[in-house]
């Protein structure tokens, strides 16, 4: 990737939520050029309607080819735009669960994998989908990891939060507490402790040791509590250590996310979703960041919903979706050179595990 600022393609979003008001409220602020150029796929009547009810005054610059972008001028408060060109916009219904809304966003995603694929964009940052709009739509995916996945035919994309320098990434995520505490077995730990160590390398991130939470109160006390700890946790990272893999623990998760925010571990395996999004949510709300991994090109993501109840009052936050460009534009040439190195059969890439 040569270019100086990367190209962040945004997918718009669910455009019956949040998604279009917080592109353009971030777009229009000047740091966020500074670090990258923006370029959005979505519709420009939604984009223009989402200005006018936050108070903005953006124009639309509508990028068709390659040379459009290159001789495309910075200006905050300019939305460069893949213009999707969907019919029947005056029917959508902001603030509302609709099968139209879960359609387009899905086509917004589509076209900017397009983008990546044709060159014309390094990464992705996405904002907000609805689960139950897509349903309504038919489209065969829960969300957007299962989605890019399934566009790129990535097996098994990897998830990282970051925020505000805790690094958390998930052995298990949307299952029940009950089918989690089954899924903690000896051989899934350890893939995903070389997954999750592979992939902080793939970031260009510096040596650091991986921490394992405990699942137990107390990490189990010997049995006492559970034995999980005894009979998988701890063989699978005793197996990875003797890889020479930098990891620890398990470490008791009511204090290891305290001590890697202290900056003891470069990052933490979370057993289970809420072990995890409860700590870096608590920590800093706004700004905790998802990262996919995984797939032919780096996702940063805003770690929220599409908001539908204030949908269209001009009241939602962009911190969350500045904070994702921030991340994108921070980690995506070394994810790109690593990715490409993994594909020509060179160390230093994601492994899936």
């Amino acid at each position: 990737m040569s270019r100086q600022r990367p190209v962040l393609v945004i997918p718009m979003g669910d455009p019956n939520g949040i998604g279009p008001e917080i592109v353009v409220k971030a777009l229009s602020d000047p740091k966020v050029w500074q670090i990258c150029r923006p370029l959005v796929t979505g519709d420009r009547a939604v984009l223009q309607d989402a200005a006018r009810f936050s108070g903005l005054d953006i124009t639309c610059k509508i990028i068709r080819q390659p040379e459009d972008l290159s001789n495309a001028a910075d200006n905050p408060g300019q939305i460069l735009l893949a213009d999707s060109g969907h019919d029947a916009l005056d029917t959508l219904q902001i603030g509302q669960v609709q099968a139209r809304a879960g359609q387009y966003a899905f086509d917004y995603i589509v076209e900017a994998v397009e983008l990546i694929r044709r060159g014309i964009a390094d990464a992705m940052v996405t904002t907000p989908i609805n689960k139950e709009s897509l349903r309504a739509a038919d489209i065969p995916y829960i969300g957007h990891t299962e989605i890019l996945a399934g566009l790129t035919r990535s097996d098994q994309p990897l998830t990282l939060f970051e925020t505000n320098g805790l690094r958390v990434f998930f052995l298990t995520r949307h299952v029940s507490l009950r089918q989690a505490c089954d899924l903690v077995t000896r051989e899934r730990v350890s893939n995903m402790i070389d997954a999750s160590l592979s992939a902080l390398k793939a970031l260009g991130l510096p040596d650091g040791i991986l921490a394992v939470a405990g699942l137990n109160p107390h990490s189990g006390e010997h049995g006492l509590f559970g034995d999980e700890e005894m009979t998988s946790i701890a063989p699978a990272i005793r197996d990875c250590q003797a890889r020479g893999l930098s990891v620890t623990g398990p470490v008791g998760a009511d204090s290891v996310f305290h001590l890697a925010h202290q900056g003891r571990y470069a990052a933490v395996l979370s057993l289970y979703h809420d072990q995890g999004h409860i700590a870096t949510k608590t920590l800093d709300f706004e700004r905790t960041i998802a990262l996919t991994l995984g797939l032919p090109f780096l996702r940063t993501s805003v770690d929220h919903g599409t908001a539908l109840d204030i949908a269209g009052q001009g009241i939602a936050s962009a911190v969350s979706l500045k904070e994702a460009l921030r991340l994108g534009a921070k980690y995506c040439q070394p994810y790109n050179v690593n990715h490409a190195a993994r594909r020509h059969g060179q160390a230093g890439a994601v492994s899936n595990g």
